[in-house]
């Protein structure tokens, strides 16, 4: 008799607070497998809190389920990363999915840097995000997708990949994205750009503590478009946030695109200079 394989039904709930000596901490923590935190790091220069959430499996597996629950605190400063990318592997049956949530109070900051999603041959992941800024809060969440394993043949070969993204400043719906394109449609895309097999892709969200209709630092984003990457910003609905897409050659040029974005939202947004202490 064969045995089902395991599957995970992980959750993850976090609660960042400002003590009085400006400070943030996490005041609320729980966590179950897949899910693990590392030891939290204070960032003296940019007043922020970094914490990086480990997945300490391989990877997501058919069956998986994975909610996660962030709020930010009044003040409080929280950049919430990931040491290594989300692989998804072949799915013979089944798929794996993830919901994610990410509130921000007013005069808080939360910036969502995750490694790239990786998804395998033949697999199926649906992930659904939703972050609620408060007015006078801020945050910056971003996502990045590779093709798969280039190097092993298992590239722009997954079954189906759907990401949502809602996003909402006071309760008010601003954006709502689904992203599900085959492999088939990417890589033309791809082709469109002038660009092969090891294109990949990033989608970034952000929404100022002061919402500017005419921001300096939109032409500098635009500024990073050529040598291998394609760049676009809008505005958001009712002009309270922004939202940035980029495409790249490669995940070199992806991975410089995103620090470079950064760099440049650094001037209204202070707390993208946290370092995420990676090699």
């Amino acid at each position: 008799m064969i045995s089902a394989p395991a599957t995970f039904h992980g959750q993850l709930s976090l609660g960042a607070t400002r003590r009085s000596d400006g400070r943030t901490v996490l005041s609320k923590q729980a966590f179950r497998a897949p899910f693990h935190l590392s030891k939290p790091y204070w960032d003296f220069d940019t007043s922020t809190l970094l914490v990086q959430v480990v997945n300490p499996t391989a990877g997501i597996l058919s069956g998986d389920t994975l909610t996660s629950s962030v709020q930010v605190g009044p003040e409080a400063a929280l950049l919430l990363t990931t040491p290594s990318a989300s692989r998804v592997f072949c799915m013979r049956e089944g798929r794996a999915s993830a919901r994610q949530t990410f509130k921000v109070d007013a005069g808080g900051w939360l910036e969502v840097l995750p490694e790239p999603l990786v998804p395998h041959r033949a697999s199926v992941f649906d992930q659904t995000t939703v972050l609620d800024v408060a007015s006078g809060g801020g945050a910056f969440y971003a996502d990045l997708l590779y093709p798969g394993r280039i190097a092993h043949g298992d590239a722009w070969a997954w079954t189906q990949l759907l990401l949502r993204l809602e996003v909402r400043v006071d309760g008010r719906l601003v954006l709502r994205e689904r992203f599900e394109q085959s492999p088939q449609s990417l890589l033309k895309l791809a082709a469109h750009a002038g660009f092969g097999e090891s294109t990949t892709f990033g989608n970034a969200v952000f929404i100022p503590a002061v919402a500017e209709s005419a921001p300096t630092w939109r032409a500098a984003l635009h500024g990073l478009q050529g040598d291998g990457v394609w760049i676009g910003v809008s505005q958001l609905h009712g002009a309270v946030g922004w939202s940035i897409k980029f495409v790249a050659a490669d995940g070199v040029k992806l991975r410089r695109t995103l620090a470079a974005v950064r760099n440049v939202l650094a001037a209204a947004a202070p707390h993208l200079r946290c370092d995420a202490r990676k090699l």
